[in-house]
């Protein structure tokens, strides 16, 4: 039975693996082979700074909050056209949110101090995604039954930065009901990629992503259920992170996660640069901040790496793109040259594994709890599979605490492939399951870019920790912007 079914499984990669190559043979030569077009240059250096910075210079009054404000709903108004990221806007409100700060800030009734431990992001822009309810603004979550409604009061996230001083500016697309890894729905239309725009931008948060890549939004904020941050952040090449479970509070968001599925649910930061994840998390975290270790000097020369280049072999996942096995190899590469880490490569045999499961026989694997993911929504909670499901998942969460501790990390793809072409991705419908199975476990991970691959798109890694060591991946992510640039720019830069 065993070598049957080993048998049985290298046909299914050899075959799905050529109809893989024929179908972006297909996409890339027949269906879109026209040349992408350019974004429109940044040519203003508010755009460029990070939402830290710009607080900061808020504060000082080096700049108003209205000057910021009208920066960005310029570059939103310069890129949208080609993108169609931005789907609903409240400029105008947003304008008199932006005066009331300058306001406040001329007033002197509170201090520097005051101003920086209270109003952290006073005067700063955010963008979130259709689904986050921000009161007054649409909430279709993609759906054309919802296409008419507004939400009435805002998400407890969208609570928390507007209490931080932060402006609601618009919202961005979303695919259908955020059900899948295209931002494409009847409402609103398809996304198209900034550095190419014959490619997805991922999805659910895949307009927030695009719109992070595009310099048209200094901050936003995303919800990742099965890879919903991290796959758009990977492919628009821009930094997020999916939470530690439980830590960052869902309500608001449509469709609602009830139950079990809760826990899966991550609400998170998208931003161009690694300095602002962790200001953006520490709010975001609210009343649970205290369970991690945000303030706690990270000290990178102790930390244990481990890493896997693949899920080990599954036959429905495309084969992962050397120029993401390269970003990993680079990452490795530096720390080992900087920190003097010795990396250790990942030793469980996933593609036996997997093979085990499909005949009952498994305990676990990463790759198949991943696919199994997507059962949950297809069955109740307390269904039997469900639950033997859910008991495979605690197994290997075990597994991953006890492997990481409180000074390892975890690298690994975001995806096996740079940004698909539209549509394709329901020829590899599979492979979210490099990022699902991090919800399942329920572990933090930070999706972390790395540069331009060959096809002229990003590419990237995400660093996983154990339950509550968010402070590790966020600290991994900022030193790797630090060695290898972190965004790059899908426009010409003239300022």
């Amino acid at each position: 039975m065993k070598r049957f079914t080993k048998i049985l499984f290298v046909v299914f990669r050899i075959l799905f693996r050529t109809w893989d190559l024929a179908a972006n043979f297909i996409f890339q030569k027949v269906i879109y082979p026209k040349p992408k077009r350019e974004l429109p240059d940044i040519n203003d250096l508010i755009l460029l700074d990070s939402a830290t910075s710009l607080a900061a210079k808020i504060r000082h009054r080096k700049i108003t909050s209205v000057e910021v404000v009208k920066s960005f709903i310029k570059r939103i108004e310069a890129v949208n056209p080609l993108l169609n990221a931005v789907v609903d806007k409240r400029y105008e409100e947003a304008l008199k949110d932006a005066e009331a700060a300058d306001e406040l800030l001329s007033s002197g009734k509170k201090t520097f101090e005051e101003l920086e431990q209270d109003l952290p992001f006073l005067g700063v822009p955010f963008t979130t995604k259709v689904s986050v309810a921000v009161e007054g603004m649409a909430l279709t979550a993609g759906l054309v039954k919802r296409k008419n409604m507004r939400a009435k009061k805002d998400a407890h996230t969208v609570a928390i930065l507007r209490k931080a001083g932060a402006i609601p500016l618009a919202n961005t697309n979303v695919s259908e009901l955020c059900m899948w890894w295209e931002s494409s729905n009847n409402v609103h239309g398809r996304t198209n990629n900034a550095y190419d725009q014959n490619r997805i931008v991922g999805g659910s948060s895949g307009g927030e992503a695009c719109l992070q890549s595009a310099a048209a939004s200094p901050m936003g904020m995303g919800s990742d259920i099965g890879g919903s941050i991290r796959m758009p952040c990977f492919f628009n090449g821009v930094f997020g992170h999916k939470a530690s479970t439980g830590i960052v509070s869902n309500h608001g968001q449509e469709p609602e996660a009830m139950g079990d599925l809760d826990t899966f649910m991550s609400t998170g930061p998208i931003v161009r640069n690694a300095v602002d994840l962790m200001p953006l998390f520490k709010l975001l975290a609210g009343p649970n901040v205290s369970k991690l270790q945000l303030d706690k000097k990270v000290d990178l020369s102790q930390i244990k790496i481990y890493y896997m280049e693949h899920d080990g072999g599954f036959p429905f996942c495309s084969k992962v793109d050397s120029d993401i096995k390269d970003a990993i190899q680079r990452a490795i590469g530096h720390f080992r040259c900087a920190y003097n880490i010795k990396a250790s490569r990942g030793s469980v045999n996933l593609y036996w594994e997997l093979c085990k499961w499909f005949v009952g026989m498994s305990e676990n694997t990463l790759p198949s709890l991943g696919l199994g993911l997507s059962e949950i929504f297809k069955r109740e909670l307390n269904h039997p599979e469900t639950q033997k499901f859910l008991s495979m998942c605690n197994d290997l969460k075990r597994e991953f605490q006890a492997l990481l501790g409180d000074n390892g990390i975890f690298m690994y793809p975001t995806h096996p492939t740079a940004a698909p072409y539209h549509n394709q991705p329901l020829c590899r419908p599979f492979n979210f399951s490099y990022t699902a199975i991090f919800n399942v476990l329920g572990l933090p991970a930070t999706q972390v870019p790395m540069g331009i691959g060959q096809n002229g798109v990003p590419v990237g890694l995400q660093v996983v920790g154990a339950l509550y060591m968010d402070h590790l991946t966020i600290a991994a992510a900022c030193e790797l912007e630090k060695s290898f640039g972190g965004w790059v720019s899908p426009s010409k830069i003239s300022c």
